[in-house]
This record gives C-alpha cells, sequence and structure tokens, in this order.
C-alpha cells in the first residue's frame, strides 16, 4: 500500500495496514521533502516525487488518501483509473456532486473504495445495531458531537479554509460521522432536515474572516417518521471527542458515548441498565469486533484497525457486512450539503 498525505491521520492509517498485514511501500506529499521526512516518520520503504509517480509506479495494490479534504477526489479518481483500490478519508469530496461521482466511478472500475467512518467499528455500536431490530419502530433520534480544539482565537487548522476544507467544516469533518453512524446503527435514512449554524470565533490566527461554522445545530425525519436532533461543535470547552448518540424505540432504548465506549445503555420502562463490553454475552455481530477479553478497554485504534482489516479483506474477494464504502461517504456528503443549504435558506431541505 501507498499513502498520501503524512500528518496525524496519516500515520493512523499506516499503523492500521501494518496490523492487517500490508507493507508500506511508499508515501507521497505535498513535496519530495515533505514525502520523505513522512517516508521516515511513517517506516515507508520508498518517498515519491508526487502522487501520480506514487499511483504509476505498479508498485501498490491499494492507496490511502490522507490529504486535506479539496484533494481527496483528483487523487482518488486518478487512482481508480489505474486500476488501485482506494480508502479515502472523509468528507469524501467538499461538494455533495464530486462525491457522488467518486462512489459512481468506483462501481465502474469495480475497485474498492472505502471511507474511514470508522465509529462503526465499536463492537457496542454493533451491538447498539442488533438489539434495535427488536425494539420495534424507532420514534426519537438525538445526539450530539462535541469538541474543543477550535475554540480559541490563537486555535488555527487548514479545515477553517473553505478552500482547502470545503464549505462545511464542523458538520463536513465531524457531523459526517454522526450522520454515518445513526443510518447505519437504525437503518433508517434522514429524509428532510433544517439545521442552523454559527460562527463563535470570528477571526483566527490566520488571519481574514472565518468563514465556515464552528457549530450546527440540525432537526430532522426519517423515512419511517422517526424525529431527530443533533448538535455538532468545535468549540465546546471540555469536550474532545464526545460523539454521543440515542435512540429511543417502541419497547426499548438505548445509547452510545465514544468517550465511554465499552459500554451500551439500554433503557426500558421497568428499568434501565450499563451493558459492559463481554464477548461472551455480545452478539455474534458485535463479538467479530470484540477481539479482546471484558475488562481489557478497546478504543479508536482497536476500530481503524478492524476497519482497514475489513477493506483489505474487501480487496481480496470477502465483503464484509458494514464496511462503508463511497457510497457511504457519499450519502454523508449529500447530508452535509443539505444542512449547509437549509441554514443558508432557512428553512426545511430535502435529503
Amino acid at each position: 500500500m501507498g499513502i498520501v498525505g503524512t500528518g496525524f491521520i496519516g500515520r493512523i492509517h499506516a499503523r492500521a495496514a501494518r496490523q492487517a498485514g500490508a507493507r508500506l511501500v511508499g508515501v507521497a506529499g505535498a513535496d519530495l521533502a515533505n514525502a520523505t521526512e513522512g517516508a521516515e516518520a511513517l517506516g515507508a520503504e520508498k518517498a515519491f516525487d508526487s502522487v501520480t509517480e506514487l499511483i504509476t509506479s505498479g508498485l501498490i495494490d491499494v492507496l490511502h488518501v490522507c490529504t486535506p479534504n479539496h484533494l481527496h477526489a483528483p487523487i482518488a479518481l486518478e487512482a481508480m483509473e489505474a486500476g488501485l483500490a482506494v480508502i479515502c478519508e472523509k468528507p469524501l469530496a467538499t461538494e455533495a456532486l464530486a462525491a457522488r461521482t467518486m462512489a459512481d466511478r468506483a462501481k465502474e472500475t469495480g475497485v474498492v473504495a472505502a471511507v474511514p467512518f470508522v465509529y462503526r467499528f465499536h463492537p457496542m455500536v454493533r451491538e447498539a445495531r442488533e438489539r434495535l431490530t427488536a425494539l420495534g419502530r424507532v420514534s426519537l433520534i438525538q445526539g450530539s458531537y462535541l469538541q474543543d480544539w477550535l475554540m480559541e482565537s490563537t486555535d488555527d487548522n487548514w479545515r477553517v479554509d473553505p478552500a482547502q476544507g470545503g464549505p462545511g467544516r464542523t458538520i463536513g469533518d465531524i457531523g459526517s460521522h454522526w450522520f454515518d453512524l445513526v443510518e447505519f446503527v437504525t437503518g433508517d435514512p434522514i429524509t428532510k432536515l433544517c439545521a442552523q449554524t454559527s460562527v463563535v470565533v470570528p477571526q483566527r490566527a490566520g488571519g481574514g474572516p472565518v468563514l465556515t461554522e464552528d457549530l450546527a445545530t440540525v432537526q430532522f425525519t426519517t423515512a419511517s417518521g422517526a424525529l431527530g436532533s443533533v448538535s455538532v461543535s468545535q468549540v465546546a470547552p471540555g469536550r474532545k471527542n464526545r460523539l454521543f448518540l440515542e435512540v429511543s424505540a417502541a419497547s426499548g432504548s438505548l445509547a452510545f458515548d465514544q468517550e465511554n465506549p465499552e459500554q451500551l445503555w439500554l433503557g426500558g420502562r421497568n428499568g434501565s441498565q450499563a451493558l459492559v463490553r463481554d464477548p461472551l454475552s455480545l452478539s455474534e455481530a458485535a463479538r467479530r469486533y470484540s477481539p479482546l477479553p471484558a475488562g481489557h478497554p478497546q478504543g479508536f485504534h482497536d476500530c481503524f484497525d478492524a476497519f482497514v482489516a475489513d477493506a483489505y479483506a474487501a480487496i481480496g474477494g470477502d465483503a464484509r457486512d458494514g464496511l462503508p464504502t463511497f457510497d457511504d461517504g457519499a450519502r454523508a456528503a449529500l447530508l452535509t450539503d443539505a444542512a449547509l443549504r437549509s441554514a443558508h435558506e432557512g428553512g426545511w431541505v430535502t435529503c
């Protein structure tokens, strides 16, 4: 495999790829110097002068795209045209039409194309998905995804710049994870939504006015008629990576907190309980992603490892349930675009 992009998430990809038995042949970056530094940091065999050189080298089977968002589409499309499998970071593209083009091209070329919506791979998320099927019609979906890493005016990042990160920063970056998770767990697609966005920090260290949202609230309705709401923020003091989802159904409720991933809250009229991850008591679907015995906490690395392992299994012809593909990435991009359009127009948008 090869990697384009040498930052934090590139290191996560490289580690997971090695865990899955892959050989990291090479790295491409912004330039050769950047790629050389990245190759040394990631332990790659070679630094490549350009993305094209890496793609056409004949040395790799799969390309991991870990660049700023505006580069996802052209790099992934070039790799698929060359017959490579692609694992591309989210958001899949900076606007829905480009993401849909990527998903369609993946189907046309027949290559495996996956996007790391890795929270699907928490065993307690799989358990929630299994248990929800027995709880009857879903009536209410609520949750949030809260962070604080951009709460100060001195905090800055390429994601703040719409030219690199896209027009929807908080919704596209972390909201896409929440949208994917809720539709995956419930199997109930969002059909219309109404959103509000806010810029809390109007100017950052990089200079110029901030043009992408710091936070958003979204109300929505699903295909089955369930009502829902979600709040996403990158300026919520004290919240580091708090993805929370609660679903109320006819005969019970359940809730998952990504910062406390070893437990699943199960609610009922006559009592509630916290189900602790234990391979001996989980469903088969969840047990598969629970390799450690109870009492040995699993976390983000384990999710990422499981995602990459399933993607590589698909490349080998073993398709596994729940692998997030470019279709899922395009779906999240569509919901992001719908939320931004709703916030701009001030009303409900069909999606």
